[in-house]
């Protein structure tokens, strides 16, 4: 198939929304976000044992979010935390990835890709994933560590002075590379998923191709993002809003007094206050005063259950909503993962634009890794062919003689 026809400028952008909503990209992220959140979810609860805290303790107040940032304890605790975070953050970037290569291979007019062909994908090409930010990092460092060797030789009596005025403008120009650094350090969380899956590169292209955009494509990076963000935002509003309407059709059918009645009320109550509790809407009204505080009126109106006694439910009621929880769980997850497809659709779209702006590179049109092994497997299968009709030639003539 021929590829997407695109404008290659800010109108490609409002495709994004359309783009994004598919059930393909919606579950890459879904998968993702379970594998890293259970990752985040254990680790979490690892950090909180060993800070001191008892998990019945933990539970009552976090539930499904814990969070030990802003809680005393020791280092190796937070440790435990940050790696579980990073570990969330990963498999956030490994489907943003994925859902980069549907994307571009949707583009290119292969409507077929699978998620499974985008796993794949990810499995090949996961160094470039987690190596870019490891040598944006080490690049901050050296540069860190080489200004404190020079700090240092500053404190020599007499001749420090020397070396702090006389290189003062390398110093200068190299703090000014160390911010841009910084900043392309930023950029590169947002680019590195649409780089690796649309032009194939490995750790060394994709951190050359983040300093090339930074530098050719600032304002286009900032008036892009200024479109993506507000109509990302819009759509996923509008995602939501048919998620919970669905959500009260259900209860209103199903709990009126002639079918379930107070029977539902206890299942959905009991469901919810696990994946919403009401102390995490009280946390945040805390946290975010007034804003928050419309924000959660808005969601106990909208998604927490009708008022129900839960210390009066039954066991099956009880073991009824452990089992709607996991699916209104997951029914959150696919909200949450529709706004990152929108993101990774839009950040995918945008390097497209770039490459084609800045270096005439419609890399629509060029061949990927999975049309050359095509090739090749054609080749192949010709010389095969070839060879086996010279055999038989060559066996006529045998028998001819």
């Amino acid at each position: 198939m021929d590829p997407m026809k695109l404008h290659f400028d800010i109108r490609d952008i409002f495709r994004a929304p359309r783009l994004a909503l598919s059930g393909k990209k919606i579950l890459v992220f879904v998968q993702a976000l379970l594998v890293g959140y259970a990752d985040y979810l254990i680790l979490t609860y690892i950090s909180f044992a060993l800070a001191g805290y008892a998990f019945s303790e933990t539970w009552s107040q976090y539930g499904l979010y814990p969070c030990l940032y802003g809680n005393p304890g020791p280092w190796y605790a937070y440790l435990i935390y940050w790696i579980g975070s990073i570990l969330l953050l990963l498999a956030i970037h490994f489907g943003c990835t994925a859902v980069s290569r549907i994307t571009f291979k949707q583009l290119k007019g292969d409507e077929f890709y699978s998620s499974g062909d985008a796993w794949k994908y990810v499995r090949k090409h996961w160094h470039p994933v987690v190596f870019t930010s490891v040598s944006f990092a080490f690049i901050l460092i050296f540069f860190f560590g080489l200004a404190a060797v020079f700090a240092l030789l500053g404190k020599i009596p007499y001749v420090g002075e020397f070396l702090f005025v006389i290189p003062y403008l390398l110093y200068f120009f190299g703090a000014i590379f160390t911010i841009y650094t910084a900043i392309v350090f930023g950029i590169s969380f947002l680019y590195t998923p649409a780089i690796i899956a649309a032009y194939e590169e490995d750790t060394m292209g994709t951190v050359f191709n983040s300093y090339s955009i930074t530098w050719s494509q600032p304002w286009r990076i900032v008036l892009y993002h200024h479109v993506l963000i507000p109509i990302g935002a819009f759509a996923g509003f509008l995602f939501v809003k048919f998620w919970i309407a669905g959500y009260h059709l259900i209860n209103s059918f199903f709990g009126c007094d002639w079918f379930m009645g107070t029977k539902l009320a206890n299942i959905v109550a009991y469901a919810t206050n696990i994946v919403c509790p009401s102390s995490i809407c009280s946390s945040l009204t805390a946290c975010f005063s007034s804003c928050t505080s419309a924000c959660c009126s808005n969601l106990s109106g909208c998604v927490l259950s009708p008022s129900a006694d839960l210390a009066s439910i039954s066991g099956s009621e009880t073991a009824a909503g452990i089992l709607l929880a996991v699916f209104l769980f997951l029914l959150m997850l696919s909200s949450i993962a529709y706004v990152l497809s929108i993101c990774s659709v839009g950040e995918t779209l945008m390097f497209i634009i770039f490459k084609k702006n800045s270096d005439d590179d419609n890399i629509l049109e060029r061949k990927d890794e999975d049309d050359l092994e095509e090739e090749d497997e054609d080749t192949e299968e010709n010389d095969n062919s070839t060879n086996a009709g010279d055999d038989t030639t060559s066996s006529e003539e045998n028998s001819t003689e």
